[in-house]
Order: C-alpha cells, then structure tokens, then sequence
C-alpha cells in the first residue's frame, strides 16, 4: 500500500487521535505517531507537512468521526435567531463530553507546545465562527439583547461554551450532563435574547 494514499493519511489520523485521547496532555510527537500507525516520520511528514498541520488535521477528523456536520444541521437550518441559538448551543453541549480527551490533551500541552496551541487556537476559532453565526442569526431578528454589541455576545457564548466550564460544572461540581446542558440553554437565552416588551417594563 503506498505510504500517499488515502488508507495511509487516515492510519496517521487515527494513530494521532487515539495518542491524544490516552495521553494525560503527554506531547504526541510526530515519532510516536508514525510507531503508532506503522509507518515511518517520512510517511507522516509526506502527509502533514508539519506537526500543527496534522494536530489540526486530527481534530477535524474527531469531527468527520462524530458527525459534526449533521449535529449543526438544525442551528444551520433554523427559522429564527431563538432556534438558532437553542439548536447551536445544545449541538455543542452534548459535543463536548466527546471531544474532552483531544481538547484536554492540547490544552495541556498548549502551555509548553507551541504547535499543540496552534491546532486548539484553530479549533476554537472554528467554534467561535458558529457562535457569531447564531448571534449575527439573532440580530438580524431583532432579538439580540441590547445590552450587548454582537461582538461582545459572540466572545460571551464562546467563553460560556468552554470546555473549562464545562469541567468546572460536570467534573468538579457534579452536574449530570442533562442539568448542564439545560442550565447552558437558559442562561444563553437570558443572556442574549431581547426581553419582551411587556417583561422589560
């Protein structure tokens, strides 16, 4: 089987996804990934030219693995800025707990790996466009709270949707996942969805 083919670009994802998922935030080299997947740093290097080039490319694959696309179907097919607030949030709430091995392990090897950084700062960016996508569906709306610009609400949902805080609540204070994902949809919506008339009075 050649070492550019598309078996072997995917024996490299999945070397590199379970590396990152049973690590404990240990730096995945680019040896360690090509022992994993059989082949040698050649073969990998042939493939991702560089090492944040297939740390970004394993988190992409986690998402292709998991569907992502068909999770964000309902928030992208929303009538209403509410509904797509509600279907982006809850896609992204039930999300997390399966991407926490990947993201914790990056996050942890962010602090002394710059490469590592670069692939988490890019996933984070990508889930901030989502959050800007259903703010900007709020505005449009006229439903965006005005307490806030569009910009100060989108870099709110994206801190509110962190994996941290989801930590803090699930792991360290012990809520089911049902109870934080219903508390993340409230809060989003008091946030960030104009009262009513009759309310705000």
């Amino acid at each position: 089987m050649s070492s550019e083919s598309p078996e072997t670009r995917t024996r490299i994802l999945a070397a590199a996804l379970h590396l990152l998922e049973t690590g404990r935030g240990q730096t995945v080299r680019m040896s360690d990934i090509a022992r994993r997947a059989g082949l040698s740093r050649q073969a990998v290097y042939l493939h991702f030219g560089t090492r944040a080039a297939l740390l970004i490319a394993t988190t992409l694959y986690l998402d292709e693995l998991k569907d992502v696309r068909a999770r964000l179907v309902p928030s992208r097919t929303a009538r209403s800025g509410v509904e797509r607030l509600d279907a982006y949030v809850g896609a992204w709430a039930d999300y997390i707990p399966e991407i926490r091995g990947v993201a914790k392990a990056l996050m942890a090897m962010s602090d002394t790996d710059e490469e590592a950084a670069e692939a988490w700062r890019k996933r984070m960016e990508d889930m901030r466009e989502g959050c800007a996508a259903a703010i900007e569906a709020l505005r449009a709306d006229g439903t965006l709270s005005p307490d806030y610009t569009p910009d100060e609400a989108t870099d709110l949902l994206w801190t509110l949707l962190s994996v941290r805080n989801w930590e803090h609540l699930t792991l360290e204070r012990g809520y089911a996942q049902p109870r934080y994902k219903d508390l993340l949809l409230r809060t989003a919506r008091r946030l960030f969805v104009r009262a009513p008339r009759s309310a705000a009075r």
